[in-house]
C-alpha cells in the first residue's frame, strides 16, 4: 500500500513537472533563465515555501 502510493506521487510529479516544457518550452527557457539570476537564497527559500505548502496539503488532503 505504501509503495502504490509512493510511486503514484512520483508519477504525478513527473506529470506536473512536464506540463509546463510541453505546453509552453519557451516560457519554460525563460523561467530557467530568470531561476539562475536569482541569488541562492531566494531560491532556498522558494524551496521551503514549497515543501511546506506541500506537506500542509498533504496533511489535509489525508
Amino acid at each position: 500500500m505504501v509503495w502504490s502510493d509512493l510511486f503514484a506521487a512520483i508519477a504525478l510529479v513527473l506529470v506536473i513537472e512536464g506540463l509546463l516544457p510541453f505546453i509552453s518550452p519557451s516560457s519554460m527557457r525563460e523561467n530557467y533563465k530568470r531561476i539562475t539570476e536569482m541569488n541562492d537564497q531566494t531560491i532556498r527559500m522558494a524551496g521551503l515555501v514549497s515543501m511546506i505548502g506541500g506537506v500542509l496539503l498533504l496533511t489535509w488532503v489525508r
